[in-house]
């Protein structure tokens, strides 16, 4: 049997099991806040459901591809992200426990009116657009090169089979098989890293002293994911829709632990792409590396990523139904919460066939939305409701200007890759901050 009926195999079978022991939701409270036998999820499966759902197939590649680039230092870069999960555990906390909120769209409906909350709900619902084609590419180029028909079936036999166990039982589905995939993650992951480190030719000195620590060689990468965690975590519903289905104590535990853990997870990936830093392979890390080991681990290494993009798209399809069922008041109903999984389905396998880059969605849509950052850094201080519109206005302007290459060189004071994504996030919160209390300056 050839390497690529292997594939297919795994991604077929791994997705009917699924399909197969998935619980099938019966009420709206299953179906869209994972309550099962009247129980909410306790600490550990919630951890590891934020986890898994947040190392997905474009997070795992990037991290191997910055270690290839950077060393362990691009590892470390990418797990600058996973602050978001402290920063967001935290803050859901106070605003559940002091503030009496039972949804950030309640927050933001009850601080900053309903027309807020709708622009709002329009970032989040292009994030989850973008968490569908950025996932699946990445299981399209392991059966084929960008354009080939095995790239395109590929693509498009994965989704409608993760679309299949999701619609049969909506967030229920998706964290019952977080747990699962969260487990065949960690053993397959000590499976690859075991094989590299019984190599001859690598060691952990080879790791620690892989990278440089300089901006040009990862920090900007790295202080820009720290900057954006303070808004990133906020206009992703899969994280956030987590935030508020269990006790605020099962939560904050679960999100500091999926902070420090996920982490941990990301940089040991990267190492992968270090070990193809050190023996001169160029591509795509994790498929490079996998080449050189032979079909086994080729084979492991798909496997995770179809584990971990599977866990991030039966989320983002559960989240896009719950946003337009429950957030938006659509229509509190099973019928049209699966019909909405189908169509966030469709629509977001479109980009597929454009030529895009998968860091994109991290960096630019990061980038765009850092005028959340006082909305809920500083969500307990009353403001006019203007402050939401500047602060949100003007990181969508910041994004756009990063998109289209069109900010001044003389604002930027580092060098290398990223630096003008670093310099744009500074220079973005700064002002976002600025104007969302202008307005209650001036009323003061």
């Amino acid at each position: 049997m050839s390497v690529l009926n292997y594939q297919w195999t795994l991604i077929i079978v791994s997705s009917v099991v699924l399909f197969f022991i998935s619980p099938l939701a019966k009420t709206t409270d299953q179906f869209f806040k994972a309550i099962r036998n009247k129980k909410a999820p306790n600490t550990l499966i919630l951890t590891g459901s934020l986890i898994i759902s947040w190392i997905f197939a474009k997070s795992i590649t990037n991290a191997a591809n910055l270690g290839l680039d950077y060393g362990i230092v691009g590892g470390v870069a990418y797990a600058g992200y996973y602050l978001s999960f402290a920063v967001a555990g935290i803050l859901i906390y106070k605003m559940r426990t002091v503030g009496g909120f039972k949804s950030i769209h309640e927050f933001l409906t009850t601080k900053f009116g309903k027309s807020a909350m709708v622009l709002f709900s329009l970032l989040i619902a292009i994030r989850l657009f973008n968490e569908v084609w950025s996932n699946t590419m990445v299981i399209g180029s392991y059966f084929g090169e960008i354009g080939t028909s095995n790239y395109y079936w590929a693509i498009i036999v994965f989704t409608v089979l993760t679309l299949a166990y999701t619609i049969k039982g909506g967030l229920s589905s998706s964290i019952f098989t977080d747990s699962i995939q969260m487990v065949l993650f960690g053993i397959l992951l000590l499976v690859i890293l075991w094989h590299i480190f019984s190599m001859d030719t690598f060691s952990v000195t080879d790791v620690v002293t892989s990278g440089t620590w300089s901006f040009e060689m990862g920090l900007n990468l790295f202080f820009a994911a720290i900057i954006q965690s303070f808004s990133y975590p906020f206009h992703d519903p899969v994280l956030t829709d987590r935030a508020f289905i269990s006790t605020p104590k099962t939560t904050r535990k679960s999100f500091l632990w999926a902070s420090v853990l996920g982490a941990i997870c990301i940089i040991l990936f990267s190492i992968i792409g270090v070990y193809a830093q050190t023996q001169g392979l160029k591509g795509q890390a994790a498929v490079e590396v996998g080449k050189a080991f032979g079909i086994l681990i080729l084979l492991v290494i798909n496997f995770i990523m179809i584990t971990s993009a599977a866990s991030t798209l039966d989320s983002t399809f559960s989240s896009f139904s719950k946003l337009l069922s429950i957030d938006l008041g659509f229509l509190k109903d099973l019928t049209f919460g699966r019909a909405s999984m189908a169509t966030i389905a469709i629509l977001g396998t479109l980009p597929v066939f454009l030529n895009i880059e998968i860091l994109s969605a991290t960096t630019i849509s990061g980038t765009m939305v850092i005028g959340l950052t006082p909305l809920f850094i500083f969500w307990h201080i009353k403001v006019p409701k203007i402050s939401f519109y500047l602060s949100v206005l003007t990181g969508l302007l910041f994004g756009f200007v990063l998109v289209f290459n069109a900010f001044p060189e003389a604002l930027i004071f580092t060098k290398g890759k990223y630096a003008d994504l670093l310099w744009v996030n500074i220079w973005g919160i700064l002002s976002c901050n600025i104007l969302y209390f202008i307005p209650k300056w001036i009323k003061r």
